[in-house]
């Protein structure tokens, strides 16, 4: 067994039991273990430290204990899993279907033959209610992936989202690896998963993004770029793509196969399943009337048991002639919730109010966010409705998640659009969002609590949409920052760059818009688009002013804009230094030095301070520059808690200290700098930090691990689409070649570096550049 082979094993286990997948660093820390190789090299392999490679080692290796029920070790793993294995081939073969699943042995040998023919895309078409998704999701939990992604497309193609969103989530969620800034770096990371793993993917119910020729529409046009990473040859899993209409893309690489509907021997072994006894000729009536519908077919099968006490012939004698009359599964449905509304009109509420909800970043609710839309009855009383959805199969679940079908689905929202429920479903809903959610730790809680803004703007209550971006909450930096500002740190936050100035329209010029404004700026700063980040940030920082100087202003509120001035000024200066416009960064980071000290906003004095250190430094005044940090800052380390705080700061003062020739103090700043970063999954500060303890490795004159740590933060910042840093870290990299007399991998570099700087129209930039090139 190679490597390869025992991390398939290792973490097909780890999902069995824990129903998660192991992150990259535990995945190499695998592999190299594997390989013989000490933490050291896994470290370096990884680009972290030593130290948090044993950590998260240790972690992996007490994982593995719990999973396969005895010690794992580093010494002993290739020992243990050996041996599992072995035991595992002796074993019966273990049934990989649900009990219920039936009547799909013949679609289950198409597939197979398909993929063994080596097809790694595969369209299953067929109209509505047939079991597309079912086969889909059964098919691939057979096959033992490592891992599958699925995409459950909107209903409204109004609302389907993004493909970048999509792959965003994959990547973050699913496969443990930050995104790209940029959706086309994105989808190289996704692609580079796919060629290296065995993935399967499901992408169901494709036909909302389909228009009348079958090609993907206008307004989702990426998603080509997506299917055509999905339906590589290379790629080593299985796509499988569920849709009523027939994909007609002809640059991807797609086998379609047609379903049709189940036999009748199969509505006959499911209603046996269901321990349901009826006539052979009435099963063969019910059965033609429906074309054999596998979703008609549970939802017969639900009725007779709720509506008629198991009696069939009761049922058809009641039902017959409606239903031969609405064939198709559309009117079954809506047959069966107006039946609904007569019976129990409480879980008629309760189902047309389901149909709120997006099931798109989310696919699925807990048990509480459905009971949740159940406002005005008493808790006691809720769950009683929800039986009753699923008893009549309106209502999937699955391990306590619950969801509406797309069909389904589409009949609940046309009627909740003409309730009185309208509004205050999607009220309900968001605030069950936002209240289920108390920290921003983990790109699960960020997404969840970001689902309350999608609820908010369909029923155009824009101010509480802001509401929620603006929320606060601890993270794992150890601040409270807003979603919109944690969404940032994330690398989530590319799809709020097209919905923020749009709903900022909506918005009055009060606070709130102006820290949208502020978030909104950073998001370009993080971008290289740091000239629309200034105006924003004038902009704020215009109304912020005249807001203090209101004689009306509510007391209440001005100690808010009081810190959006502030912090408006700080970024000005932050972004004029990127620009390398040294006398305005200086003059903003003085400004807020002014304002804050001997108040009660002094806290932004240390900030503000080491930024203008840095500034000094630029600018040749060492003197003044090295008594501002020293009163600053002094010798001190600050404790893990605070660091986590001060990240982004003690790498800024790190570089003022090289610069002023203190390189110990500098050294152990970015070690500190860089332990945080790595710990909290911060990697535009890791990669700040990599490159300013690389010029400290240039300053000492030793190269080789010099260049390693430009390397490693080039390729960090590639992905994340930071212009400037990776400009800068270019730029060094160039002067480290430059200071080892290699020219011709110096000049490269400086040409990167320049035509970052250009698309930043950063004119300061590019002259500290072309002023290098003269030097020997």
């Amino acid at each position: 067994m190679d490597a390869d082979q025992a991390l398939r094993q290792i973490e097909q286990l780890v999902i069995a039991q824990t129903g998660e997948g192991l992150s990259e660093l535990q995945q190499t820390i695998l592999k190299q273990v594997w390989l013989g190789q000490k933490y050291f090299d896994i470290a370096d392999t990884y680009g972290c430290t030593e130290g948090h490679a044993k950590d998260v080692g240790s972690d992996l290796w007490k994982l593995l204990s719990q999973v396969m029920g005895e010690k794992i070790t580093k010494k002993n793993l290739r020992h243990v899993l050996t041996n599992h294995r072995s035991e595992a081939s002796s074993s019966p073969p273990i049934e990989t279907y649900r009990p219920d699943f039936v009547g799909r042995h013949q679609a289950i040998s198409h597939l197979n033959h398909l993929n063994q023919q080596g097809a790694t895309a595969i369209a299953i078409q067929g109209e509505g209610g047939l079991g597309k998704t079912t086969l889909a999701q059964q098919y691939l939990q057979s096959q033992g992936f490592e891992i599958v992604l699925e995409l459950l497309m909107a209903k409204e193609p109004d609302t389907i989202t993004s493909a970048q969103r999509v792959v965003e989530e994959w990547l973050t969620r699913d496969l443990q690896e930050d995104p790209g800034l940029e959706f086309g770096i994105s989808l190289d990371r996704l692609k580079r998963h796919l060629h290296q793993r065995p993935i399967g993917v499901l992408v169901d119910n494709l036909e909302p993004a389909l228009d009348q020729q079958g090609l993907l529409i206008a307004e989702h046009r990426r998603y080509v770029e997506l299917f055509r990473v999905l339906t590589d040859p290379r790629n080593l899993g299985l796509t499988l793509v569920t849709s009523r209409d027939r994909i007609c893309e002809a640059s991807l690489n797609l086998q379609h196969y047609r379903l049709s509907g189940l036999d009748k021997e199969a509505w006959q072994e499911y209603f046996q399943l269901q321990e349901l006894t009826l006539d052979l000729k009435l099963l063969e009536k019910m059965h033609r009337a429906y074309g054999g519908n596998a979703k008609a077919m549970t939802l017969l099968c639900g009725s007779i048991r709720s509506d008629f006490g198991g009696d069939a012939a009761a049922f058809w004698q009641d039902q017959q002639q409606d239903l031969l009359v609405a064939a198709d599964l559309h009117n079954l449905i809506n047959n069966q919730i107006d039946r609904l509304q007569n019976l129990d009109p409480q879980a008629y509420r309760l189902f047309c109010r389901l149909g709120c909800y997006r099931y798109q970043t989310l696919a699925t609710l807990p048990r509480a966010g459905v009971l949740a839309l159940l406002w005005e009855v008493p808790e006691t009383k809720r769950r009683a409705s929800l039986m009753s959805l699923q008893n009549r199969s309106l209502v999937e679940c699955r391990q306590g998640r619950y969801w509406l079908h797309p069909v389904t689905r589409a009949a609940a929202i046309a009627r909740l659009q003409s309730s009185p429920d309208w509004h205050q479903a999607h009220h309900q809903a968001a605030q069950y969002w936002s209240n289920s959610v108390q920290t921003l730790t983990t790109t699960q809680e960020a997404l969840q609590a970001l689902e309350a803004f999608y609820h908010y703007k369909a029923i155009q209550d824009y101010p509480q949409a802001a509401a929620v971006l603006l929320q606060v909450r601890q993270n794992q930096w150890q601040q409270y920052l807003s979603l919109g500002s944690s969404l940032y740190r994330m690398g989530l936050h590319q799809s709020l760059l097209g919905e923020l100035p749009s709903l900022m329209t909506h918005l009055p010029c009060d606070r709130s818009y102006c820290e949208l404004q502020n978030i909104l700026a950073d998001y370009y700063w993080s971008t290289g688009q740091i000239r629309q980040g200034i105006a924003l940030q004038k902009d704020s920082l215009s109304l912020s002013t005249q807001a203090l100087a209101a004689p009306d202003l509510d007391p209440r509120h001005h100690r808010h804009f009081q810190i959006q001035v502030l912090d408006s000024r700080l970024s000005l200066g932050l972004y004029y230094l990127d620009l390398w416009e040294l006398e305005q960064s200086a003059q903003c980071f003085q400004q807020v030095i002014e304002l804050a000290t001997h108040t009660d906003q002094d806290r932004w004095v240390p900030k503000a301070s080491i930024c203008l250190a840095l500034v000094l430094t630029h600018l040749g005044k060492t003197d003044q520059a090295q008594q501002l940090a020293t009163q600053t800052w002094g010798e001190r380390l600050p404790e893990t808690e605070q660091a986590a705080r001060l990240a982004y700061f003690m790498q800024l003062l790190g570089q003022t200290y090289t610069a002023l020739g203190d390189l110990p103090s500098a050294h152990a700043l970015f070690d500190q700098a860089l332990t945080v970063a790595e710990a909290s999954h911060y990697p535009h500060i890791q990669a700040r930090t990599l490159t300013g303890r690389a010029v400290i490795h240039r300053l000492q004159g030793k190269f080789t691990p010099a260049v390693a740590d430009h390397d490693q933060a080039i390729l960090l910042l590639k992905p994340l689409n930071a212009t400037c840093d990776l400009a800068e870290a270019y730029f060094q990299l160039g002067l480290t070649y430059q200071t080892m007399n290699q020219m011709g991998d110096r000049d490269p570099m400086f040409h990167q570096a320049t035509q970052l700087f250009t698309t930043m129209n950063a004119p300061c930039q590019i002259q500290r550049v072309l002023a290098s090139t003269t030097q020997p």
